[in-house]
This record gives structure tokens, sequence and C-alpha cells, in this order.
């Protein structure tokens, strides 16, 4: 299959993630507390992906049996997620938008240049080179471009 589609994927989940912060952040001021606008986030996902699971994957439910005999490590993607979309709320409306997710972005890019060289975590493995060491480079100059404001 063409991977041009899960380029166009991957971007339109950025335009989520962006969105998703500016909600957030704007659930926080009616709620009062971050952990508590994250905890709203995160109630309200999972009830979508349980009414989604429900009404079109119905026969996915048997997988849940097989959650007894995975590794700790494997458990620790909500808390990441939670950590995650809690300091978002936090952070964002200090140092705006753009400035958030490009400090993200550059972390998850410096971050991910190191599992794909490794194939950690079940990634496939892309060992580092000059080519990739110039996009990193690139996208992070591009970020502190945008944090000159």
């Amino acid at each position: 299959m063409n991977n041009y589609i899960y380029y166009i994927l991957a971007i339109l989940a950025g335009l989520a993630i962006a969105t998703q912060t500016g909600v957030n952040a704007q659930l926080r001021t009616v709620v009062g507390n971050p952990v508590i606008a994250a905890l709203v986030s995160f109630l309200v996902g999972s009830f979508a992906l349980l009414l989604y699971i429900l009404f079109f994957q119905r026969e996915s439910l048997g997988g849940l049996s097989n959650l007894s005999g995975i590794s700790w490590h494997k458990w620790t993607g909500g808390l990441i997620g939670a950590l995650y979309v809690s300091g978002v709320i936090i952070i964002a409306p200090r140092i705006g938008a753009a400035n958030t997710t490009g400090l993200i972005v550059a972390g998850q890019i410096l971050f991910a240049l190191f599992l794909d060289h490794f194939g950690y975590l079940g990634f496939i493995q892309h060992s580092f080179n000059m080519m990739r060491l110039a996009g990193a480079f690139l996208l992070i100059a591009g970020v502190f471009l945008i944090l000159k404001n």
C-alpha cells in the first residue's frame, strides 16, 4: 500500500493535537485544575472509543483477555498520555500553541531518532545517518525560529 495515505493521516493527527491543546486549555479554565481537565479529556476519549468498539469492532473485545500476560511497560502508554495531556494543559496557555507544539515536536523527533536507530519498542530499525541528522537539525532550527517572536 502507498505510504502517502499514512503521511496525510499523520498530518491530520498533528492538526488534531494542536486543536486538542487549545480545547483542553480552555477546559482547564472551566474546571480550574489541569489534572481534572486531563481526566475529563481522557474520560470523553475513552467513552468515544468504547462506543466505536461496541458499534464497529465488537469482535475485537475478545482480545482483552490477552492483557493479563503482558509486561509492565506496555501499561505505561496511558500514564505517559496522562502526563502529556496534563503537561500541555499547563504549558500551552503560558507559552502559546505554536511554541508548545514546536518544542514537543523537537523532543519527539530527537527521541524518535533514538528509538528508530535501535529499533526499540518494536519500531522498524532505521539507522541514524547524516540525512536524518540534517532533517532533525532543520526541524529544530525551525522550532527555534518559531520561538523567536
